[in-house]
């Protein structure tokens, strides 16, 4: 189950970079959005650890300047990811350690959307003349986003 369907990443990625998708790189780009957003709770997990806890707080996410600032676009663009749906993509990855505190957990789809705002805004600036977005984009803008989040 993805996080989100085609029609809602279809507009964040219009609203985001004025890119354009086609249905069949929707499960393409969600995969790579859905392993940033693990790779983050991985990280808040391993901080909660070393701060003696077991759960995991919204502060425990290693949240940047830059990504704090996407978190705040994404807000914007009035887009919104349902929490259950992400809720539900987590009960199919195997289990954190420690549980996700209800402030965290209501922050995902924020976490998300900011994501996928990077990954569109990547692709934009990789290729700044097109509004396609192709295999090869978005293997080079996720090869990015595991260097850079």
């Amino acid at each position: 189950m993805a996080i989100l369907g085609y029609t809602k990443l279809e507009a964040l990625f219009r609203k985001a970079a004025s890119l354009d998708i086609d249905k069949g790189h929707a499960k393409e780009i969600t995969d790579i959005i859905e392993k940033k957003l693990v790779d983050f709770l991985i990280a808040a997990e391993r901080n909660a650890n070393l701060n003696g806890r077991d759960i995991i707080w919204e502060a425990d996410l290693p949240i940047t300047k830059g990504l704090q600032e996407t978190i705040i676009e994404f807000k914007k663009l009035e887009e919104e990811i349902d929490v259950q749906d992400v809720l539900n993509y987590l009960t199919t990855i195997p289990p954190l350690k420690y549980p996700l505190a209800a402030d965290l957990e209501a922050k995902l789809p924020e976490l998300t959307g900011a994501i996928l705002v990077v990954m569109a805004r990547i692709m934009k600036e990789i290729d700044r003349e097109s509004r396609r977005v192709n295999h090869e984009l978005i293997e080079r803008a996720g090869r990015i986003m595991d260097l850079t989040l």
